[in-house]
């Protein structure tokens, strides 16, 4: 026993130390340079829930782009399209195990070209898919030609999506059978032969897809050619009606039926709306609000409240939609990459991002967003894994923090302190109590934060400047391990991500001081918190994230 105690207290001081020396690093660059710290109280109503979220909200995309696919100079999508991704590889499979389940959206901007290559296709496949080509009607719009979905390809997909226990959205062709030309709006009815086809191939082998969704990006102005919101709701009606037809009958909820995977345009989206009421389960819309990936100054976007604020306006405006016409759609991010053009390397593939996506999670749900898809799993700039070794980003530890911690009801959260603090507040998932999310933008201010309810509101802020980070460390002495927990304490569950040598823009993120690597196995890495005694503050470290798991406060909108 006495030989059991002295490994456990080992494995405890190897862990406070780690800890320690984490926040030693992220300290030492703001002292002597003004650094200073703030005392603030982050006020929660839970009284009730203001929003509600899907069980699986974190969602991520696999894209038809091929490896010559290049941005300003860089081809970053190498082998990841869904006709080409190696889905035996170990990695790629442990990532979305990880999740269980996933939800994957397949789709993307050459999916308006894609044939599906059923039994009674009449229309002749290309013999090399997306060939470079800037002289036809689709070259001319999206760069390459058309190509096809092998149905052989699709079996070996699914059988991949099985063995790893993805949930799948599928992004159908809405152009088959329209008349359009490169920036000139598309005329005609959807053709829903080759999709009918398809859908019934898929129904027949017994393949789970829990929605089908209508066209990439042709909704208001749209991407190439565009297509009329009543035009829309028209072909939207007539998917309804085809999925009806082909699932009546079987076991199971149908899949949903979503639109229109494009830019946010509000007259367009409300059209939509109103003409959809019984036919669209979801408002699908994507959001690159970072401008385009060559911009040098996306890092400063990242930072500038302002900026990540930018995005209200969008998320009010759809729910307000939603609200105010009688249909029973909810609203999707069905692509969200921050940057176009396949993002920026060493920015979207970076720590630094982690503030824009997590605050993007938090806001979009406050909003009601129901589902929200990162662009990508793999591939681009702006992947949460790796495009040619398919080890994690850091994006992919925030994801995956946020599915297993975040539950389903949201609850208003208010911090009384600076702008570049960011605070989202959701019921603990699978578990009691709530979640604080803190995200601090600043690169020398410390945050000592305390939690109130309701009537126990009283705004406490006050600043005080000069004073180190690892003096505000010395209050922290309720951090103890797992194995040192007694039963009976009030503690909390932290979880500190910093990067690597407070290297915003590094690749490595630190969970508690560690870093997250993969073993030599392939497998996911454990994400353990640190416990922290109820009566000290929360300490935010510069260019951190905090994930604050409280199950002794359990309020009303959590029970």
């Amino acid at each position: 026993m006495g030989s059991q105690n002295w490994r456990m207290g080992m494995c405890f001081w190897v862990c406070l130390i780690g800890f320690l020396s984490f926040i030693h690093c992220v300290s030492s660059e703001g002292e002597g340079i003004g650094g200073g710290s703030v005392e603030a109280l982050i006020r929660i109503d839970g009284k009730e829930a203001i929003a509600k979220v899907d069980e699986d909200f974190i969602c991520a995309t696999l894209d038809w782009w091929p490896p010559e696919k290049c941005d300003y100079g860089t081809c970053s999508w190498g082998k990841t399209s869904l006709l080409n991704l190696d889905l035996s590889n170990t990695i790629l499979s442990n990532a979305i195990k990880a999740f269980s389940p996933l939800k994957l959206r397949l789709g993307g901007t050459l999916q308006d070209q894609i044939i599906y290559d059923t039994e009674d296709n009449k229309k002749p496949c290309p013999p090399i898919p997306f060939v470079e080509n800037n002289t036809t009607l689709f070259g001319e719009m999206f760069g390459f030609n058309e190509a096809c979905l092998p149905m052989k390809r699709w079996d070996e997909l699914n059988s991949f999506f099985l063995r790893t226990g993805a949930k799948i959205v599928f992004g159908l062709n809405v152009l088959t059978g329209k008349t359009f030309k490169n920036n000139i709006p598309a005329i005609g009815d959807w053709d829903f032969t080759n999709a009918e086809s398809f859908i019934r191939y898929t129904v027949k082998n017994n393949y789970s897809v829990a929605g089908w969704e209508l066209g990439n990006e042709l909704c208001g102005k749209g991407v190439g050619t565009s297509i009329s919101a009543s035009q829309y709701a028209n072909d939207s009606a007539s998917l309804r009606n085809i999925v009806q037809e082909i699932y009546k009958g079987g076991a199971g909820p149908k899949p949903l039926i979503l639109a229109p995977g494009g830019f946010f345009d509000g007259p367009w989206f409300k059209e939509v709306a109103d003409k959809s009421t019984t036919t669209l389960d979801a408002l699908t819309h994507h959001v690159y609000n970072l401008g385009p990936g060559v911009d040098n100054n996306l890092i400063e976007k990242i930072l500038d409240p302002e900026s990540l604020d930018s995005m209200v306006d969008t998320y009010s405006k759809l729910q307000n939609i939603l609200k105010t016409s009688a249909t029973s759609a909810t609203a999707w991010v069905g692509e969200s990459g921050g940057a176009w053009n396949s993002g920026h390397h060493l920015v979207t593939d970076a720590f630094v991002f982690s503030f824009w996506y997590l605050d993007q999670l938090g806001m979009s749900a406050v909003y009601d967003t129901k589902t929200y898809c990162r662009q990508t799993l793999v591939g681009g700039n702006y992947g949460l894994l790796n495009t040619t070794t398919f080890v994690p980003n850091p994006d992919y530890y925030s994801a995956l923090l946020w599915h297993r911690l975040m539950g389903r009801n949201v609850l208003a959260t208010r911090f009384g302190g600076p702008k570049k603090i960011r605070a989202y507040t959701h019921c603990a998932k699978q578990s009691k109590g709530i979640v604080v999310l803190l995200i601090n933008l600043h690169n020398t201010t410390v945050v000592q934060a305390r939690v109130a309810f309701n009537s126990t509101w009283s705004l406490r802020h006050r600043h005080k400047s000069h004073k180190s980070y690892r003096s505000h460390m010395k209050e922290l002495n309720g951090l103890r391990s797992r194995a040192e927990r007694v039963r009976g304490d009030r503690e909390r569950e932290e979880y500190h991500l910093t990067p690597k040598d407070g290297n915003i823009q590094s690749q490595t993120m630190l969970l508690n001081g560690n870093a997250l690597n993969l073993d030599s196995s392939g497998n996911i890495p454990t994400l353990e918190p640190v416990f922290v005694n109820s009566s000290q503050p929360i300490i935010v470290a510069p260019f951190s994230i905090v994930f604050v798991h409280i199950p002794y406060v359990v309020p009303p909108a959590c029970r």
